[in-house]
């Protein structure tokens, strides 16, 4: 007898569920420096060392006298070298060979009183937030000026600037951010408006710095020549340059106004609450509010006048200070917007507890800015400590030697590139670089002025960009923008201003 077999199963089909494309991140501003690092750190091993004699009263590095050298680095004292990057960052001494390390004697080299000064600036900031001063004070602004943003923005670069020509403004422009964040945001801008108003501002201005003693003081002095020679150039470069960066920044701020969604930075966690700060009605500021933010503008006006040397930038760098003149650097600045915070929060009513609640918290939220600062002094230590510099320099003295004057110009201005990101520090790229290039100019038939404004017109560039610069890396760390972001709105802006440079100098040396 047949027997029926059941018909077969179905397969139970069980779909997986799918899998959501993995989008990439742009690594952090930490991540970022680690490569840079590491990348530094590889290159010393292929670029020959070497070195030049130095003048024994100034210091200076002597024209023709490179010697390829041996550093005399194991791949152990290398890796040590690595190591101790961070470190050296933060407190490293140079010792009167040029070497750094933690247990050397000589000059402080590392980072740690800007590390001190942003922690200070944070608890001085986080303080006078706390009294609700600054959001009262953003939200009047704000509505006082919704309908004339693009002037705002134009005004305070042009103050920027006028710092950066002047003085060298820098590090100081990282109190600003939690000021200016919050106004932008409520004027209908994005966190990316506020950094370029405050980087773009400040650093066009320190490429065509006029008088900053930092920058053309120290390399006219490299340049045996006057700080004053070569200042109606620059400051024409100055007139040509600044119009071009504002012109950029409002572009976008424009574009990000009209259309939210064309922001390169989008939405950021605590934008709503930031934005909505800066929308509220205000009717009338209190006294006490009043008082608070009398007192932030005076601190940071009072910072102003306390770094510039007035004496050097009026009568050349050689001169001595003015007996009224402060001549203040970090450590004094540090310690100003400590003593300010406690004024802050006693005007503000904050109290005890709410006084030391407030120093801890606002410390803490901006030590992260100043562990990117000592990261990035950590790449320079490397280079320095493995006596690569000397060897690109002297490379660079080879290629200029037997132009043309509107030739040499252009070519000066070109290697002063590379040499702004091995040197991120303009002071010290002058010192470096001025005695070797600047005699060259003799030969060129140009004027050694025209050297100075090469250089700090090429450092001032590099300087917009780097990722070994305290200024750019801290400041989008503030801003919370992240660098490439960043780098897609900012490097067309250099491209244009790296033409111009290179045209205008190029005249310049050839006139």
């Amino acid at each position: 007898m047949a027997t029926k077999q059941a018909p077969p199963r179905a397969a139970h089909k069980t779909t997986a569920p799918a899998k959501e494309p993995r989008s990439f991140h742009f690594p952090s501003a930490f991540t970022v420096l680690f490569g840079v690092t590491i990348a530094v750190w590889l290159l010393a091993f292929i670029v020959p060392t070497g070195t030049y004699a130095t003048d024994a009263d100034s210091g200076r590095p002597i024209p023709g006298s490179y010697e390829a050298t041996q550093a005399g680095l194991s791949f152990g004292d290398r890796l040590m070298e690595l190591f101790l990057a961070p470190i050296n960052g933060l407190y490293g001494v140079i010792n009167p060979d040029g070497y750094i390390g933690p247990y050397e004697s000589g000059e402080l080299y590392g980072a740690a009183g800007v590390f001190l000064f942003v922690l200070a600036i944070g608890v001085f900031i986080t303080m006078a937030m706390r009294t609700g001063a600054i959001d009262n004070g953003v939200a009047r602004i704000a509505q006082r000026t919704k309908t004339r943003g693009a002037v705002l923005i134009a005004v305070l670069m042009v103050l920027f600037s006028i710092g950066g020509t002047t003085e060298g403004m820098a590090e100081e422009t990282l109190g600003f951010y939690a000021l200016l964040i919050p106004l932008m945001l409520a004027l209908g801008y994005d966190r990316l408006v506020a950094a370029a108003t405050i980087l773009i501002g400040a650093g066009i201005g320190v490429l065509a710095s006029t008088v900053n003693p930092f920058a053309t003081g120290v390399a006219s002095d490299a340049a045996d020549i006057s700080i004053g020679d070569g200042i109606g150039f620059r400051f024409l470069m100055y007139v040509l340059l600044v119009p071009v960066g504002v012109w950029w920044v409002l572009r976008y701020a424009r574009k990000v106004k009209k259309d939210p969604a064309t922001s390169m930075v989008g939405h950021v966690d605590g934008d709503d609450e930031l934005r909505a700060q800066g929308l509220r009605d205000v009717p009338v500021l209190t006294g006490r509010e009043k008082s608070v933010l009398g007192i932030v503008g005076l601190t940071f006006a009072f910072m102003i006048f306390a770094i510039v040397p007035w004496a050097q930038v009026i009568n050349g760098p050689d001169a001595a200070s003015y007996g009224w003149q402060l001549d203040w650097y970090f450590p004094e600045l540090a310690a100003l917007f400590i003593v300010m915070s406690l004024v802050v929060g006693l005007i503000g009513g904050l109290g005890e507890k709410g006084l030391t609640d407030t120093i801890v918290k606002g410390a803490g939220d901006f030590i992260g800015v100043g562990l990117i600062i000592v990261l990035a002094r950590g790449v320079t230590v490397i280079m320095n400590n493995s006596e690569i510099t000397g060897t690109i320099l002297h490379s660079m003295e080879d290629l200029v030697s037997n132009t043309d004057s509107g030739v040499f110009g252009a070519v000066m201005f070109l290697i002063n590139l590379p040499l702004a990101f091995l040197v991120p520090s303009t002071s010290g790229h002058a010192a470096l670089a001025m005695p070797i290039l600047a005699p060259l100019a003799d030969f060129a038939g140009v004027s050694r002025a025209m050297v100075v404004t090469a250089y700090q017109s090429a450092s001032g560039i590099i300087n917009l960009i780097t990722p070994t610069s305290a200024v750019v890396m801290g400041g989008l760390a503030l801003a919370k923008v992240r660098y490439d972001q960043y780098l897609r709105f900012v490097l067309p802006l250099v491209g244009i201003l790296l033409v111009l440079c290179v045209v205008i100098i190029g005249i310049g040396a050839a006139l």
